[in-house]
Formats: structure tokens, sequence, C-alpha cells
């Protein structure tokens, strides 16, 4: 099962826990979250989705809990041409019942949204990253969605690298002023009466980070 974990500085690991969505070395991947702005429910969604998975995907398996599980056989419905599914592992999509949350600053959007979803990655490595990333890509296009990225993107970590608070957020800065598309700063609560942010974004951004030669999702 999934649940939400506070993430930022001094924490480590995302605010979903994949359980037993894990590679066989042991080592989960990255995950993303959807914001929804129209109330739906969690079935009519998956009688949307699971259709459009099993034209590409092999098998699609719906859980007791409702999530999905999914094995992408052909990336082209993706638009990725060169993929070998041998070194791909397990996706899911489920729904994030604590969406919204009360700790969470929506004041940057004209309304806050209404429903979450999660879609994420049972294995870590890059090509889990990139598939990852275009399968939000549709996803987002088709449920009309925001992605929350769960973290402050910004170029991959290098030795001796500042990764001080004020360091990472001046990374992330030149990252969404460099690319098109909208990327937003959302706070929420670490614990202990702190505060600290994650990006959201939109279609447009996710499409051009997608081609960035430092693309990468958070996990």
């Amino acid at each position: 099962m999934i649940r939400r974990l506070p993430s930022g500085p001094g924490r480590t690991g995302s605010r979903w826990h994949l359980g037993h969505r894990v590679c066989g070395g042991g080592m989960s991947g990255p995950a993303i979250g959807l914001w929804l702005f129209e109330p739906r429910g969690f079935a009519d969604i998956l009688a949307d989705v699971v259709p459009w998975l099993e034209t590409f995907c092999e098998p699609v398996e719906t859980k007791a809990s409702g999530d999905v599980d999914f094995w992408v056989r052909d990336a082209s419905a993706l638009g990725l041409r060169s993929f070998d599914p041998a070194d791909i592992g397990v996706f899911f999509l489920s729904e994030d019942e604590e969406m919204p949350a009360e700790d969470e600053d929506y004041s940057a959007f004209s309304r806050p949204p209404v429903q979450g979803l999660i879609v994420g990655a049972g294995c870590s490595g890059p090509v889990n990253h990139v598939l990852l990333g275009h399968l939000t890509l549709a996803l987002t296009r088709r449920l009309d969605a925001l992605v929350d990225f769960d973290g402050l993107l910004g170029g991959h970590r290098t030795t001796g690298e500042d990764t001080s608070n004020e360091a990472v957020l001046t990374r992330a800065r030149a990252l969404a002023s460099d690319l098109p598309g909208r990327l937003t700063e959302v706070s929420y609560d670490t614990g202990g009466g702190g505060r600290w942010l994650r990006h959201v974004g939109d279609v447009e951004f996710l499409e051009a980070w997608l081609q960035h030669p430092d693309f990468h999702l958070i996990k």
C-alpha cells in the first residue's frame, strides 16, 4: 500500500512509500502526483485510463485496494521508439487519499486541487525515470491535471556540490526560469514547525523537462 511521508530538508525518501512495489534488488523508483481540479470518482478514472493502458501494457492488474499495477510492453504509444521491456519494472496508478492536504499552500493557484492521483515506478534507474515521465505526460493531458514532482527539481548532484537549502533553491529557480511552461513552488509542513517547497508543473513544463539533458524525477 501507499502512504504519504513528509519530505524536504533533513528527510529522505518520497512522501509516497511504495510498499510492495519494489524491484528485486530492493530499490524502489520515483513517484509523481497528479492534481485534479474537477472531482471524479476513482472508479470512473480507471474506467477511462485502464482500457488505454491495455493498448500498450501487459498485464494490467487491478488490486483489491483499487490500485492498478501495469507493465509497459510497447512504449511507442508514449512516443518512445528505442525501448527494451527487459529493463523496465512494474508501474502503478493509485488514488492519493490525502489530497488535498491541510498543510499545503495552494494560494498560487486560482483554486485548490480537489483530488490527487499517484503514478509511480517500482524500479529505479534512468530508463524508469524517462518512462514514468512520459506516462505522466500522457496522463496529465488525458486528465487535465497538474504534476506534483514531490520535491524541488534541479541539476543532478555532483561531488562537492553545495547542498544547502539556499543552493538547492537557487538551482531549482534557475531551472524554472530556463524552461517554458509554469513551474510553481508549493510550500508544505515538514514537521516540527518547519516548512519547505516542492515543484508543481503544467503539461508544457513537463514536456520541456523531458527533453532537458539533466532530466530526472525525485525519489
